[in-house]
């Protein structure tokens, strides 16, 4: 084993995870792949985001801040990179960085800071690329293209119009961007998804590494757009769900009386009108909302299948042993949820702040663990930079996760903060969760107190209850300790648009 390892971060876009398959009573979500990383590492099944939205987590991940800290607090802030990144410390150590996928946290791509390989600025459409183009060409493949199965964008909008969607047509993506609000069944084979086309180029230059004897460590990012919508997948996928046996989720029929406003906050065809939510929801569960979930788990299996293709080439080239793997996401989604969401707003119940997180480490991280100790993505990328022997030389928010995956029992956090700033609208929020209780502060509107252990999908607001005041003070507590310990010193000012922050006096 190398002193110092190769390391993988394989990261899935706004992935339904918490509340959704067998939690619900309804059919396995199949993702063979990481259950079979998690066989040889460490699953951590209270593992949360720090933000509930792409940017911001996914500056987050690279910097081991809160959004408050790094300043890219909602999509496209393109604040400047005034903090330091994770990937350059790693190549300041002599590590080669290889980067496959979206960038999405600010401006610019990860080829702007000292990595090799392929990604697209802002949100981005891969298969509009030259080298998209060159994959099909060399693999003897169609461009990719799909069928319409459901849309939720206006049939005669100017959105629906730009991106090409039209219920029962054919679609190969062609706007800049591929974050259409749809779902679609694949007419091409899965290879030219763009999950499958990411994969392939991480497999080409891990045996490219291989072949010229791997002596300098390496490091490789593969973010796939996917399972974020478009629901997107062949019927080799979506085979494997039968959409009538996905029951109604918990919350789908939530009225929302007892939540704050940012939960109903939603712009999709026909379920909204003038930016919110309508209740109850137009489309019925049965067939329509089925359908999307159908769509949706079929496209985390494919996914999965890509991810999978960096394992086995992993173990077909000899580099398990001297590679670490991070298996994540950035953050949840919220379909068919609260109402009967598609997309969502910033806004923070579990299934949008839960994500899974599955680390391998042959040789130092014992196989078969299971952790329930909170974790975030704030604690990745100080992961990466111990693996390797180094460190951030400013101060974070997040803590390396190799000393707990070594030993469980060592002294951890107790609680956990993540926050939003809003999305489509502005909102200023924050959580605090514990092992059993959650206390979410909405600025300027109702306040959430959950009993998790009790009420795991958080129909039930006890914001209110007196049973549970010392709940609430503690939990009050606790949240000031953590925006104290990071200077989260926020000021709601709409100047610009923007929040401003307030620097943390170091």
């Amino acid at each position: 084993m190398k002193e110092r390892p190769n390391i993988i971060y394989i990261l899935n876009d706004h992935q339904a995870n918490y509340g959704h398959g067998e939690m619900v009573g309804g059919p396995k979500i199949h993702r063979p792949n990481i259950e079979s990383l998690i066989g040889e590492g460490i699953k951590f099944t209270r593992a949360y985001t720090a933000c509930p939205l792409c940017g911001p987590a996914r500056r987050t991940m690279l910097t081991g801040l809160f959004p408050h800290n790094h300043g890219e607090i909602k999509n496209e802030t393109n604040h400047k990179y005034d903090r330091e990144l994770y990937l350059t410390t790693l190549a300041n150590v002599g590590y080669k960085n290889y980067y496959y996928g979206k960038w999405h946290a600010g401006r610019g791509t990860a080829l702007d800071f000292q990595c090799e390989g392929f990604s697209c600025p802002a949100y981005g459409n891969p298969y509009i690329t030259p080298e998209y183009k060159k994959y099909i060409k060399e693999h003897n493949l169609p461009h990719f293209q799909v069928r319409i199965q459901h849309s939720f964008m206006e049939p005669e909008s100017h959105y629906a119009k730009v991106h090409g969607i039209k219920k029962g047509h054919l679609l190969s993506p062609s706007f800049v961007t591929l974050s259409s609000h749809a779902t679609g069944i694949m007419t091409t084979p899965k290879e030219t998804h763009e999950a499958f086309f990411l994969a392939r180029l991480a497999c080409d230059k891990l045996r490219e590494l291989a072949e010229e004897g791997n002596k300098t460590p390496f490091h490789m990012r593969i973010d796939f757009w996917g399972p974020h919508q478009p629901y997107f997948a062949t019927q080799e996928y979506l085979d494997l769900y039968n959409y009538k046996n996905i029951p109604e989720l918990p919350s789908f029929n939530d009225n929302l009386e007892s939540k704050p406003n940012i939960y109903k906050s939603n712009h999709d065809y026909p379920i909204s009108k003038n930016g919110e939510l309508i209740y109850p929801n137009p489309l019925p569960w049965e067939d329509v909302w089925q359908k999307v979930l159908a769509l949706n788990y079929a496209q985390q299996t494919l996914v999965d299948a890509a991810g999978g293709m960096v394992l086995d080439t992993l173990e077909e080239v000899g580099l398990t042993e001297d590679t670490l793997i991070i298996w994540s996401l950035d953050h949840g989604d919220s379909v068919g949820s609260y109402g009967g969401h598609f997309d969502k707003d910033a806004f923070m119940p579990e299934v949008m702040v839960r994500i899974p997180m599955v680390i391998r480490y042959p040789g130092v991280i014992p196989a078969g663990q299971v952790c329930d100790k909170l974790v975030s993505n704030i604690d990745l990328a100080p992961t990466f930079l111990d693996a390797a022997g180094t460190s951030f030389n400013e101060t974070i928010d997040g803590q390396s996760l190799l000393p707990l995956c070594r030993q469980q029992d060592l002294e951890w956090r107790e609680d956990l903060m993540c926050e939003t700033h809003g999305h489509y609208i502005n909102h200023l929020g924050r959580l605090v969760v514990t092992d059993r209780y959650k206390y979410v502060w909405n600025d300027g509107d109702m306040d959430e107190l959950y009993d998790l252990k009790e009420d795991p999908f958080e129909l039930k607001n006890l914001i209110s209850s007196t049973e549970y005041a010392n709940v609430l003070t503690d939990m009050k507590t606790r949240l000031a300790k953590w925006r104290q310990k990071t200077g989260d010193v926020v000021t709601k000012d709409m100047i610009r648009g923007k929040w401003l922050r307030i620097p943390k006096n170091k």
